[in-house]
């Protein structure tokens, strides 16, 4: 099994910390080795209290793993002084192991981590031998003496940074305002800006599990540019799924994508058991000419390659409806879609099938009492995507994520209908009683 060695400080309450790089790194299939740095008493609301280990027993602690295990990738979390600090980089740079470097200066709620003399051991001593240095806005500002509220200052410290020996700088942009956040890498002297919706949340240990993931790829073999991103992706889910477990900040989720990916069968499984239900109950005038497609989505859903749906259609043949192809994730670039946009207002939405519209149809739907909402293709602005923007549209008309949405076509585009669940059974239910209407 491929090995990381983590060196960070306990967090007591374990949500960030070694606790959290551990789980992170397991969560890959990747065993953690860890350095303790520091013992803190901390909570989700405070620090209480920091103890940080002699030194001479975090350099028994980094002898005993190193000469032992074959370290592929290292990373650093919360090292407290300049002593620490220049004691990891002696060993690491002695054994010329690829260094992520998470330059931690405050916990998440606020109470600082760090000595004042750590600051500058981590310019000259670490930075230096980092393959990745990943700071927040505020450690940023620090390292490279720039203030920092615009992306455009972001770059700015970035290339600072970079000078002091990154061979890459990912500068986290949470603590920047925007609908978005948008997190910079730096590498190879080019910028690559990653993009998340922002999430109504203060979470606790973000940015370990962010730099352990970053090792973790890396362990794997990926090259930076593509663990930053994929990292960052990961992150997004633990960020979704969080927990509380005190009155203070939420815990993310180090398992979430883990968790998320052990479904792709059973999401599949279930599928094709409501395919086969479709195909059962319906009749000529629900099926339209371009057929129909059925999508479900994993949990906590970004990407076409999370939703799954046939990789042909249902259609109507031979007096019966006949799907056409196997079921495929990242199958579906129509229904996805719609799945896909829906999950973004609300994550419970993660089915959708597409039917034939006329405004008998219509009527049943509305007779079976589902809530309706609607978009019109002519007023569709340019650059868009049909789908995702007509659904937002629709969703943002009705204040919430409506059982249908419809739209009666355009030039080239057969009018459609849309219904939308939680799950197959969900979305076969709404289907159903409209079927059985007269």
């Amino acid at each position: 099994m491929a090995v990381a060695l983590t060196i960070a400080g306990s967090d007591s309450i374990g949500g960030a910390g070694i606790q959290a790089d551990i789980k992170a790194l397991a969560s890959m299939g990747i065993h953690a080795a860890s350095v303790i740095t520091c013992i803190t008493s901390q909570n989700t609301q405070k620090v209480k209290d920091i103890y940080p280990l002699p030194i001479g027993q975090i350099v028994s602690q980094l002898e005993a793993v190193l000469e032992d295990a074959e370290v592929e990738v290292a990373k650093t979390g919360m090292l407290y002084s300049a002593e620490i600090a220049k004691v990891v980089a002696e060993h690491i740079e002695t054994r010329v192991i690829p260094l992520v470097v998470d330059p931690v200066l405050v916990a998440g709620v606020g109470d600082s981590l760090h000595k004042k003399d750590l600051v500058k051991a981590l310019k000259t001593e670490l930075i230096p031998l980092s393959c990745c240095v990943s700071p927040n806005v505020y450690e940023a500002e620090v390292l490279s003496g720039m203030r920092i509220s615009s992306l455009n200052e972001a770059r700015k410290a970035c290339r600072s940074i970079a000078k002091l020996g990154a061979k890459s700088v990912l500068l986290k942009g949470g603590h920047l305002k925007g609908d978005f956040v948008t997190d910079l890498l730096y590498y190879e002297g080019e910028f690559v800006e990653i993009k998340a919706p922002r999430v109504d949340l203060k979470p606790h240990g973000s940015g370990c599990h962010l730099s352990a993931y970053i090792a973790g790829y890396l362990t794997q073999g990926i090259g930076i540019k593509e663990a930053v991103i994929a990292a960052r992706g990961r992150t997004e889910d633990a960020l979704e799924a969080h927990y509380s477990i005190g009155r203070g900040l939420d815990i993310i989720d180090s398992l979430a994508t883990l968790q998320r990916e052990a479904q792709r069968y059973q999401v599949l499984v279930d599928l094709k058991e409501n395919v086969e239900r479709l195909e059962s109950m319906l009749t000529r005038d629900w099926v339209p000419e371009v057929g129909i497609n059925f999508a479900y989505a994993l949990p906590h859903a970004r990407y076409l390659e999370d939703a799954c749906a046939l990789e042909g259609r249902i259609a109507w043949t031979g007096g019966k409806a006949v799907h056409c192809g196997c079921l495929a994730y990242g199958s579906s670039r129509h229904i996805a879609r719609v799945v896909l946009t829906a999950m973004k207002r609300d994550q419970s939405k993660r089915s959708a099938l597409n039917l034939r519209f006329s405004e008998m149809n219509l009527k049943k739907l509305k007779e079976a009492g589902l809530a309706i909402g609607t978009f019109d293709r002519s007023k569709e602005p340019k650059d868009v995507k049909t789908m995702e923007w007509g659904t937002d549209s629709a969703i943002l008309r009705m204040g919430k994520v409506p059982d249908i949405i419809y739209d009666k076509g355009g030039p080239g585009k057969e009018a459609m209908i849309r219904v939308l669940g939680n799950d197959p059974w969900d979305v076969l239910g709404k289907v159903k009683d409209a079927i059985a209407l007269r």
